[in-house]
């Protein structure tokens, strides 16, 4: 996970995943994708027991020692993108864990195979026209052909990060797109704007494929993006005929590349990004709907352990 005096407790995911496993007299261990290494064929990490509370501070680390990664009963890969080298190598090494002895979530080989942004383009039915591309001539005739709006974004970002609602008329327009590209040496992702994004993005929390809870995320006046990171503020969702839809497309193709803790985004009808890496919103969800979804997900790990 990314470096624990750094996350928000009582927004972070992946501290719920920890409270709830301490609940449950289960020993928590943490590292960064830095401690992992493999040595003579094994993989291992340097780790640290740890404890978290609702307090201040809210972590207490213990020893470091040094375990093979089978050691584990289940290993959560929660690491924020950019997906970058590191990233990459870290994957490589959680695919050498023998999964008769460790359940890794998510799947490492599903993690590298499904870049966030990428991966909704194998459901071109549910995802706004979309364009990847580091040619700028390219994205400016899209632009035209989607009437002058659209939305560009990186495919290595997080949490908002990079993304721009852009438009023929604005002076800015080769500019952000030079930037965006790196003057067209950089893949980056067109959709078409979605005026819904204004009523908010929906954040579906799939586990196993199947939906387990919703937020909407409603952006504020003077952004367009509804990111919670960015000052998106959070709203009481139900799950729609829509959002079951969407969810029930993509379920099989999830089932199959290991992709078991996963947060859907959509705005409208509209899919727009397929997020695998470390999704959140499980404490937004809680709080709105009085409901504790992290016990719903350490059930279906308990459930799945290779091992009792």
């Amino acid at each position: 996970m990314d470096p624990i005096d750094r996350i928000l407790p009582d927004k972070d995911t992946t501290f719920v995943f920890m409270l709830e496993s301490l609940r449950r007299s289960h020993p928590v261990y943490t590292c960064g994708v830095g401690d992992l290494f493999v040595d003579r064929c094994e993989p291992r990490a340097r780790c640290r027991r740890t404890e978290v509370m609702r307090a201040t501070p809210h972590f207490r680390l213990f020893e470091e020692r040094i375990e093979a990664l089978t050691w584990f009963d289940a290993i959560f890969m929660r690491k924020d993108p950019p997906f970058d080298l590191a990233y990459l190598s870290a994957t490589h090494m959680l695919s050498l864990v023998d999964p008769a002895a460790t359940l890794v979530l998510n799947n490492p080989r599903g993690l590298r195979d499904a870049n966030e942004k990428l991966y909704a383009l194998h459901f071109p039915h549910i995802i706004p026209p979309s364009l990847v591309t580091a040619e700028m001539p390219a994205l400016e005739h899209f632009l035209d052909d989607l009437g002058g709006e659209m939305i560009i974004k990186p495919l290595d970002g997080c949490g908002g990060a990079g993304v721009f609602h852009v438009r023929r008329d604005d002076r800015n327009l080769h500019s952000i797109l030079e930037m965006s590209t790196a003057n067209g040496t950089r893949l980056i992702m067109a959709q078409r704007y979605l005026p819904e994004i204004r009523s908010g993005d929906k954040r579906l929390i799939l586990l196993d494929g199947d939906p387990i809870g919703a937020v909407l995320r409603v952006p504020r006046e003077d952004e367009h993006r509804g990111n919670i990171h960015v000052g998106g503020s959070c709203v009481k969702a139900p799950l729609t005929d829509r959002d079951r839809v969407i969810a029930a497309a993509v379920a099989p193709c999830l089932r199959r590349d290991g992709l078991y803790f996963v947060g859907l985004d959509v705005i409208g009808d509209w899919l727009t990004e397929v997020n695998v890496t470390s999704p959140t919103g499980i404490q937004e969800i809680n709080q709105l709907d009085g409901v504790r979804l992290e016990s719903t997900v350490i059930d279906f790990v308990e459930r799945r352990l290779p091992r009792p």
